[in-house]
């Protein structure tokens, strides 16, 4: 199989496969090599750490398509890509989805807030309607080249018009082809519990750490019929702690040794990026 056919079996197994985020080719690479199956690639991540911003809406189309492409070249697992709310109307969703099929994505996900968008679990969101939120679905479905591309369905909509909304949205953007849904923010165990019993497609579950909904484990949710479990910038936070902490030894010692437990040994980051393979090349090609 495929990359695009991998991810579609993982989301229909329906067993909590784990999906991390990944901000850029380097923590892509982690996240492969610890053995996880798919990766995300995080809007937020994107914003927060190549801008310094806050998830609201300030990445474009342009610099999604540049990390997707790069993080393509790095790692091998499927790809799920970010693309907020399609950087516009439904013409606009068509030349994004376009745009990174081209990059390497193998699913495209896109949601119904209004432009610009904001995370899910900040406060002060705003949906589409339900009409533009569906006729950009079905611009995304009919766009795709590779008819194995997948393009997840997200709604915003439980914040904003409630829980039973969220649903009713989510079943018309499946009506219009998505292929997984995304029922973002939601705020009970027993929302959690209710949505594999009320949509039909595959679904993914959000676990933002620090956000407005509980945190289950992985297998609990594939126990619920969960087919992928989100940890969108979990990468992220344990990068800024890890950060924070290195940088404090080094800031109040004046030096900083190659201590595991702050810093990656030498050799591990030469690792990761694959330097053995280019010595290999390297004396090939001299």
């Amino acid at each position: 199989m495929n990359t695009k056919q991998q991810l579609r079996a993982l989301a229909q197994a329906r067993r909590g496969v784990i999906v991390p985020g990944a901000f850029n080719a380097l923590s892509a690479r982690v996240v492969e090599d610890l053995g996880f199956e798919a990766i995300y690639i995080t809007g937020a991540g994107v914003t927060n750490m190549w801008f310094g911003l806050p998830d609201q809406g300030f990445v474009g189309l342009a610099e999604m398509a540049d990390h997707t492409a790069r993080i393509r070249d790095a790692v091998r697992v499927p790809l799920i890509v970010d693309a907020d709310t399609g950087f516009g109307n439904a013409l606009n969703v068509r030349h994004a989805v376009r745009t990174l099929e081209r990059a390497g994505a193998d699913c495209i996900q896109l949601e119904d807030q209004v432009a610009p968008k904001r995370c899910g679990h900040f406060e002060g969101k705003a949906v589409i309607s339900t009409e533009e939120a569906v006729s950009k679905i079905k611009a995304a479905v009919d766009a795709r080249q590779d008819p194995d591309l997948l393009i997840l369905a997200r709604t915003d909509a439980c914040a904003v018009l409630g829980f039973e909304a969220a649903i009713e949205r989510a079943q018309q953007f499946a009506e219009a082809g998505a292929d997984i849904l995304f029922v973002e923010a939601v705020t009970s165990a027993e929302q959690i519990r209710a949505l594999p019993q009320r949509l039909d497609r595959p679904q993914l579950m959000n676990m933002v750490i620090g956000g407005k909904t509980p945190v289950f484990g992985a297998e609990d949710l594939g126990g619920m019929g969960y087919g992928l479990v989100l940890y969108a910038n979990a990468a992220l936070q344990g990068a800024v702690v890890g950060m924070q902490k290195a940088l404090t030894v080094l800031r109040d010692a004046r030096r900083l040794e190659e201590d595991p437990a702050l810093v990656a040994p030498f050799a591990e980051r030469q690792r990761l990026v694959g330097k053995p393979a280019w010595d290999a090349l390297e004396r090939r090609y001299t």
